[in-house]
């Protein structure tokens, strides 16, 4: 069965425009997501207690991974969806009270076992932090303070779920902006008035607070939507339990996805103290064109796939999810080149002032350049993960995410020695390549074609584009750079002119090449003017 083509065309305009504004939205959270980390390293450095907070948050965001935001929304939005598409819509808000008082239930068993045995947990994930006290301590406090950002980001993941479902992204795209701004202001609040060994509490205090918000803003938007949240735990529904089995896999596979990051900590602490965070530091630059793109165009697809797929219409599923990965790409390839050649103007521009000096900018910029590599990648295979989730079909990708993992951690285990931070890092990179090509293998006999033949002569063309970003960028920052001096104001007229004029090199050459994803973007443009949108 597929749509006609006037249906197809609105429907594109309408997932056009929803990506344009969940990637202006969620451009606004990365922007104050970076001067969160502006603040935090002006304040904190790359210090041992930094690092002690970078490792205490990520066993909890492991956790919440697991069972919140993408794996609850890659188990639920394909019940829920195809609940609402058959009509029964009270019947699909009865499911989500369901899982909504067992999240709590189960959850905030986990967050008071957590609490109990924090100790002995996070000494596995910071073995280098064994032979000082202080540093360990301060990991288990910090870690038992944000444990219950657990139990929030579950419940905000099934509501901003239900949203997602119904195609309304707008507020769940603004609640991260609002998170970004309370940690913020709970950091240039609370330093100031702390102890200066306790002044790191201040951003687990904001995180926590912060979370609250998050989960609360969304709620006033489910009125309306013809059912609503009631006291019920249902557990042996048939279609909770089916939730609750697609939910399994995909806990799984994101759960070793984000393990990585707990890897390249772990083997960061036996490098330095400040290792674990000046690779955390460059990989949130990392997330900003990632969340802009890459999520957003996932996000918004994800409803849209898993209808499609409820529907039986594999072939328009093929051709929404080979057009979502030509888009990507077309964002994410020159994001990943002016990450590399501009990793370290980049970071000096970004951190370093106060407590973050040169050395700090070195190893950040250095686990930039590598990180830079994956930034396609990552993008592409984000989106294969939310093909299969549609499919409901989760155990495929699962098994790569364990190859993703092994090959993560004996890459790691090999190269930290020899190279340090750069070696921690491509160990994620290759792991994220193996399992981005495999994910494409496999959804070419599901799905009887990618559109393989299409997306490699377009990313060719975007690479052709990208070589002259790569030169012209640089050389616009070299000149800069050198007649204008290392100044804050300077740095960043020779850092935004490099990325500016670089971008409007690529933006003439994909153009001239014809690359049919870039004319998709004119026609959206031109298509808004007209109807005064």
């Amino acid at each position: 069965m597929s749509t006609d083509a006037p249906e197809r065309r609105r429907h594109a305009r309408r997932l056009a425009r929803n990506t344009a504004f969940f990637s202006f939205a969620t451009g606004l959270s990365r922007a104050l997501g970076l001067v969160r980390e502006v603040v935090a390293a002006s304040y904190f450095g790359v210090t041992g207690a930094m690092s002690a907070f970078t490792i205490a948050f990520q066993v909890p965001n492991l956790v919440r991974a697991l069972f919140a935001d993408s794996a609850l929304q890659g188990a639920f939005i394909p019940v829920f969806t195809e609940l609402l598409e058959k009509g029964e819509r009270r019947e699909a808000f009865r499911i989500a009270s369901s899982l909504f008082f067992l999240i709590c239930l189960i959850l905030g068993v986990l967050t008071a076992v957590f609490v109990l045995f924090a100790e002995p947990l996070m000494s596995v994930f910071a073995p280098g932090f064994d032979d000082d006290p202080r540093l360990k301590d301060l990991t288990v406090n910090l870690a038992r303070l944000m444990f219950p950002i657990v139990v929030l980001l579950a419940l905000s993941g099934l509501v901003v779920g239900v949203l997602n479902s119904f195609e309304h992204f707008a507020v769940p795209a603004l609640a991260p902006v609002a998170w970004n701004l309370v940690i913020v202001a709970m950091l240039v609040g609370l330093v100031p008035v702390l102890p200066e060994e306790d002044e790191i509490y201040a951003y687990a205090i904001g995180i926590l607070a912060g979370t609250i918000v998050q989960f609360a803003l969304p709620l006033p938007w489910l009125r309306g939507r013809g059912g609503r949240f009631t006291a019920r735990l249902d557990w042996r529904d048939e279609r909770v339990r089916r939730v609750l089995k697609l939910m399994l896999p995909v806990t799984i596979a994101l759960g070793l996805i984000n393990l990585s990051l707990l890897i390249n900590s772990l083997f960061g602490t036996l490098v330095s103290d400040q290792a674990p965070a000046a690779i955390d530091k460059a990989f949130r630059i990392y997330q900003l064109p990632q969340g802009l793109f890459s999520i957003s165009i996932a996000t918004i697809l994800f409803p849209t796939l898993a209808r499609f797929a409820a529907r039986g219409a594999r072939d328009d599923l093929r051709r929404t999810m080979g057009n979502g990965v030509r888009q990507i790409l077309l964002l994410l390839i020159p994001s990943a080149v002016l990450m590399a050649v501009l990793a370290e103007p980049i970071t000096r521009l970004v951190y370093e002032r106060g407590a973050f000096g040169a050395e700090a900018t070195d190893l950040t910029s250095t686990a930039m350049f590598w990180w830079s590599i994956s930034l396609p990648f990552q993008g592409v295979s984000l989106l294969f993960s939310r093909t299969f989730f549609s499919l409901q079909r989760p155990w495929a990708t699962t098994a790569l995410a364990g190859l993703n993992l092994l090959v993560n951690a004996a890459l790691a285990a090999l190269l930290y020695g020899p190279f340090d931070i750069a070696g921690i890092v491509l160990g994620t990179v290759v792991g994220t390549i193996v399992m981005c090509a495999a994910q494409g293998w496999m959804l070419r006999g599901e799905l009887h074609g990618v559109e393989g033949g299409r997306t490699l002569g377009a990313a060719v063309r975007m690479m052709l584009g990208a070589a002259l970003l790569a030169a012209v960028s640089y050389a616009v920052w070299w000149v800069l750079d050198n007649a204008l001096g290392r100044a804050l104001i300077a740095q960043g007229v020779a850092v935004l002119a490099a990325i500016g004029v670089g971008l409007t090199a690529y933006a003439t050459a994909v153009w001239v090449l014809r690359v049919p994803e870039a004319r998709q973007i004119r026609q959206l443009l031109v298509s808004r003017r007209a109807t005064g949108g």
